[in-house]
């Protein structure tokens, strides 16, 4: 994507592989909005205080983040495109220290979990639990701690001027994150050329409903890249299923939507946009 003049609401601060997103996507002119919260990124975006926003949706270990497709789907934002970030978790700390006078790490609990093997081998080192991973090296950045280590994305350590006293330190390698792009829904052209869409799919509450609509993606050529269930609030038992599919003619795509939308369930589009998923 070319770099624009955007507004753009992040999670966390400055550092994060949220930001890191945001810079690679935007480039440096870019106005980064920080959020503590993902309610407060959307908020942002559905007072038109930010342009656009940076969600993650996905980790390729942890699953979903259910309460975001929530929010997307509860303020009407829509897609318009998304990231694949390899998560690479650093150990940094205040400058001059080894990894030997380091008493305590904190860190997001997630990431904390995902090197929990390395610290195996430090059992001198206590793990604190914290709300973000930048967050924490900013503190010391400010704060000039010693004794007391980060783990975050490289960027975070660059930001906040500290050394990376092991890097990559994640038990599972091939770690990574899928995020999106969101804006507020208006009348919006899809990307051209699009051949993905995440939509929302409400299907009547009849025996082997969704098994039927399954067979009509599959009849068509569309390959469900993505299917995650939500209960309907007001309706106890029924689901919703918010679900990714890629295809390579729109017809297909047009055509099975019609059939779906024929036979009584509910769709509601959430992103027309380009895949940028490497097989």
């Amino acid at each position: 994507m070319k770099a624009t003049q955007e507004k753009v609401a992040i999670q966390g601060i400055k550092g994060s592989y949220h930001y890191q997103v945001a810079r690679t996507t935007f480039g440096p002119e870019a106005e980064i909005l920080e959020c503590l919260t993902f309610t407060e990124l959307v908020r942002k975006i559905t007072t038109e205080e930010a342009t656009i926003g940076v969600l993650a949706l996905e980790n390729s270990i942890a699953g979903a983040i259910l309460p975001n497709y929530d929010l997307m789907d509860r303020n009407n934002l829509r897609i318009t495109g998304e990231f694949y970030l390899p998560i690479s978790h650093q150990l940094m700390a205040w400058p001059g220290q080894s990894i030997q006078e380091i008493q305590e790490v904190r860190s997001h609990p997630m990431a904390l979990l995902q090197c929990k093997a390395f610290f195996e081998e430090y059992p001198h080192i206590r793990l604190v639990e914290d709300l973000d991973t930048a967050s924490v090296a900013k503190t010391i950045h400010e704060e000039q701690l010693k004794g007391v280590a980060a783990i975050a994305g490289k960027s975070a350590a660059e930001f906040y001027k500290l050394d990376i006293l092991a890097s990559d330190i994640q038990t599972i390698k091939n770690n990574i994150t899928r995020f999106c792009i969101v804006t507020k829904e208006k009348e919006q052209v899809p990307a051209e050329g699009f051949d993905k869409v995440s939509l929302k799919l409400v299907i009547q509450n009849e025996k082997g409903s969704l098994a039927k609509v399954l067979n009509i993606m599959s009849k068509n050529n569309l390959d469900l890249s993505k299917i995650q269930s939500l209960p309907v609030i007001d309706k106890p038992w029924h689901y919703a299923f918010f679900i990714d599919l890629i295809f390579e003619k729109l017809s297909d795509y047009q055509t099975a939507m019609q059939q779906i939308q024929d036979a009584g369930h509910q769709i509601k589009i959430m992103g027309e946009y380009k895949n940028t998923k490497i097989a």
